[in-house]
């Protein structure tokens, strides 16, 4: 079965949102009509050439250079390395073409020994966005073996008399730099979904409370009265004290960094679905809210910080769109699709040109205009491989629930 049989139905869209300039973008009176099947015939297209030369070099690809080089994913260890089998096992799920598994597994295998590595709170981020899934597709038990270490490693990282888990080591690099002690970053709740899985496969609660404390702490100290989120909270590791709230990518402490506000959100809609509590599911419609009522974004896109002192001469962050959109998709599972409108607005224009790259450009990645750190000078209007992977997240979500 290809993508085109799977996937034929073409989605309607009327967007809700303030007119715009550019002429590939869609005003508020006119209709637009998404073809998800083409969508996702375009991405296998781009990720099957793109596969092709990763496969060649034995390596992940992340991004690319400000020289316009492809950036590959670090072989010693990448947070990022995980996003790219995701994106395969994406297809896989999509085609049902075994080319896709063959690719994925060959993909994770290259950093399949990181599973050990505890210096590094980002295992979540690697291992349930690959292996998780090929477990899932395939029910291969030694993909779950996997991220079963992988949790062991994480839950290391916990110190109980702060309630979370310690984002980054600060004895060496920039972190060491900044006076931090123990610090905790909004990223960190995309790693959760590994510990409550794990929980799931052993019978051990121990993953799950870890995973349930982080957020409570989190919960409590990371949000400022408006919803927006702190990216950094540093912590006494002694007596879990709040020593300071930073930013580490955001432009400045009290800005709204963009990704940062899509990860709090995807991360407590994912808490709701394992465990249930409202007040996660509460969190997650008050960050919804606030990022679907910032007036700093364009057709559903936002800029990289919604407090970014150059609105509209700012970059643009699609990552943050994606989480943003495949997190919003989740949400409406339990709000009776409250969301829907949004989702539609941002996908919609994913799809065009803007946004989009031809096939064969991009170093075949799928999207465009996407920003890792621009106080670190790093990947700034760039494509990014979490991008693809939240977009071919968020397209499938949507077919699933929508097209049924």
């Amino acid at each position: 079965m290809n993508i085109k049989n799977y996937l034929s139905i073409a989605v309607v869209i009327v967007l809700m949102n303030s007119c715009a300039t550019k002429t590939n973008t869609v005003t508020k009176t006119e209709v637009s009509t998404i073809n998800v099947d083409a969508v996702l015939i375009h991405a296998e297209k781009q990720l099957a050439l793109q596969t092709a030369i990763a496969e060649s070099q034995n390596k992940i690809p992340r991004t690319v250079t400000a020289d316009g080089e492809m950036h590959w994913a670090h072989q010693n260890f990448d947070w990022t390395e995980g996003f790219f089998p995701g994106s395969q096992w994406f297809l896989y799920k999509a085609t049902n073409n075994e080319i896709w598994k063959t690719r994925a597994e060959k993909s994770q295998a290259l950093f399949e020994e990181h599973k050990f590595r505890k210096t590094n709170h980002d295992l979540g981020f690697v291992f349930n966005n690959s292996f998780g899934h090929g477990y899932e597709l395939t029910g291969n038990e030694d993909f779950k073996a996997v991220m079963i270490e992988a949790a062991k490693s994480l839950s290391t990282r916990f110190n109980p008399t702060v309630g979370c888990i310690q984002s980054w080591d600060v004895d060496r690099g920039w972190q060491a730099e900044r006076g931090w002690k123990y610090p905790v970053i909004i990223d960190n709740m995309m790693n959760l979904e590994l510990l409550f899985k794990v929980s799931e496969f052993t019978g051990d609660p121990k993953y799950k409370e870890i995973a349930i404390a982080h957020a409570n702490t989190t919960l409590k100290n990371h949000f400022r009265a408006d919803n927006s989120s702190y990216h950094v909270v540093d912590y006494d590791p002694e007596t879990g004290a709040v020593r300071f709230k930073h930013t580490a990518q955001g432009t400045a402490h009290e800005s709204a960094w963009t990704r940062g506000q899509a990860w709090g959100l995807y991360g407590y809609a994912l808490c709701y679905r394992y465990t249930k509590d409202p007040a996660y599911l509460d969190m997650a419609k008050k960050i919804a809210g606030y990022i679907i009522n910032q007036k700093n974004q364009k057709n559903g896109i936002p800029y990289w910080d919604y407090n970014a002192k150059n609105i509209p001469n700012e970059p643009y962050d699609v990552s943050a769109a994606c989480v943003t959109a495949s997190a919003l998709l989740e949400l409406n599972t339990y709000t009776n699709d409250a969301y829907k409108v949004d989702v539609e607005r941002i996908l919609t224009s994913l799809a065009t040109d803007e946004f989009t790259a031809e096939i064969g450009t991009n170093h075949n990645f799928i999207l465009k205009h996407s920003v890792g750190s621009i106080p670190h000078n790093a990947e700034i209007d760039v494509p990014l491989n979490y991008a693809d992977y939240y977009y071919l997240e968020a397209l499938l979500r949507y077919k699933e629930q929508y097209e049924k």
